[in-house]
């Protein structure tokens, strides 16, 4: 199935990467339904995880701050450094708290996620010189994501336990199924 639509370029684009797509796409599924399954748990595993990437950032901008003594903005170096220790202690080590402000973040994430994605199928879709197949998906997937930002913010707080888990599955779902579909039109043409 030849489209005439679908620029050489694009289609060769996705092509030439098709298993990338695929494998990605099918890594999203698991794991989103894995988080869906388990969207408390979910939703600790991404708050410890993030507590882990503050402890090795404020460990290695404090290591620089200590290095680098002689320069005039090492001290205020080593207070973000010691900020980022904090922050990441808080996070990595007392698994329930934190959750508010963290699915606070995952939801403006999510809105702008679905934004960005909303554009590529704008982009992408029938009519425009850069169709591509799986351009509704696309979009089904950013109005689903910013739908769920949009959630997240609106049951705040009483969501925070678990729909940051359910919420990150139901995304990393639909931003799977996308890839795959997307990998699957691209195998026909």
């Amino acid at each position: 199935m030849d489209d005439p639509n679908i620029p050489s370029d694009l289609k060769r684009a996705i092509q030439d990467n098709i298993r990338q797509f695929r494998t990605l796409g099918i890594a999203l599924i698991v794991l989103g339904v894995a988080a869906i399954l388990f969207p408390l748990f979910a939703s600790i595993a991404i708050k410890v995880l993030l507590g882990w990437f503050f402890l090795l950032t404020g460990g290695a901008v404090l290591w620089h701050a200590f290095q680098a003594r002689d320069w005039s903005s090492a001290l205020l170096s080593g207070l973000v450094g010691v900020v980022h220790l904090a922050i990441g202690v808080y996070l990595a080590f007392f698994p329930l708290t934190g959750l508010i402000g963290l699915t606070m973040l995952m939801a403006i994430v999510f809105l702008f996620q679905g934004a960005l994605e909303a554009g590529m199928a704008w982009q992408h879709r029938p009519g425009h010189g850069n169709a591509g197949p799986g351009w509704a998906w696309m979009g089904l997937s950013a109005a689903v994501t910013i739908v769920l930002g949009l959630m997240l913010l609106a049951g705040l707080p009483g969501t925070a336990l678990w729909a940051l888990g359910l919420f990150l599955g139901i995304n990393f779902l639909t931003s799977g199924i996308s890839f795959v579909v997307l990998a699957n039109a691209a195998s026909k043409f």
